[in-house]
């Protein structure tokens, strides 16, 4: 029934290769399928103006996509002199979501910016940003371990997302573009390591959906962001 002949609750091959950028203090190339992901973090010193005094850091994000990523060339939107609003809730999500894993007393009043650059996109480069953010995110924390810049570990748990959605008229897993275009209902799904929600988007964009078809989808989340995490382990050693 799906394009790519996967069961409905198959994912797509999932890779995480670390230290694949020199000079950033975490580094990673996620691919899920055919979309590639290039994330990296960098540790400043300084937290956010509106964080001075207060003792706690802050993690932050920034996200875009190559004009290559996609079957037609996209225009840098540097050259275009702004960021799209696709963009800036993007990376609001991918913000939003890595702080959910982190403990921002135990790191202290520095920031930490993740960096997620879209290289190839197939559907779900939100979900592969977060993923592969986290694991970026969590190499830097080890850095400043090692040099005993902070002495307690801020990471409180794993931090993944995964998209599903209603195609055909049955809830899958792990939507590529085919199916992310053609679906009735999409929804991304951000957890913890633990099971539990950080964040879920859902929308109908055909056909509106049931509590059974939600419910469906829900667990078809929950084994996702825990083969994800798997990933992130496996990735971590």
């Amino acid at each position: 029934m799906r394009p790519s002949g996967r069961q409905l609750n198959e994912m797509r091959s999932i890779s995480i290769e670390t230290g694949v950028m020199k000079h950033a203090e975490g580094s990673c190339l996620i691919k899920m399928g055919e979309t590639h992901v290039l994330c990296s973090a960098t540790i400043e010193d300084r937290a956010p103006s509106f964080l001075k005094n207060t003792g706690l850091g802050w993690i932050t994000a920034e996200y875009g996509m190559l004009p290559r990523a996609t079957n037609s060339r996209n225009r840098r939107e540097a050259a275009a002199g702004k960021q799209t609003g696709r963009t800036q809730e993007i990376q609001r999500l991918i913000g939003r979501a890595l702080r959910a894993g982190v403990d921002r007393s135990a790191l202290g009043e520095r920031q930490i910016v993740v960096d997620c650059d879209v290289i190839q996109a197939d559907g779900g480069t939100r979900c592969a940003s977060i993923t592969g953010g986290w694991v970026a995110l969590r190499l830097a924390m080890n850095q400043l371990m090692k040099i005993g810049t902070i002495v307690s570990d801020p990471m409180v748990d794993h931090v993944a997302a995964i998209s599903c959605g209603i195609y055909a008229g049955q809830a899958i897993l792990d939507l590529d573009y085919d199916e992310d275009s053609n679906a009735g209902t999409d929804g991304n799904f951000i957890m913890t390591g633990s099971g539990r929600m950080i964040e879920v988007q859902m929308s109908a964009e055909g056909a509106t959906f049931s509590r059974d078809e939600m419910n469906a989808l829900l667990d078809h989340a929950e084994t996702g962001a825990g083969l994800l995490v798997a990933a992130q382990k496996a990735a971590l050693g």
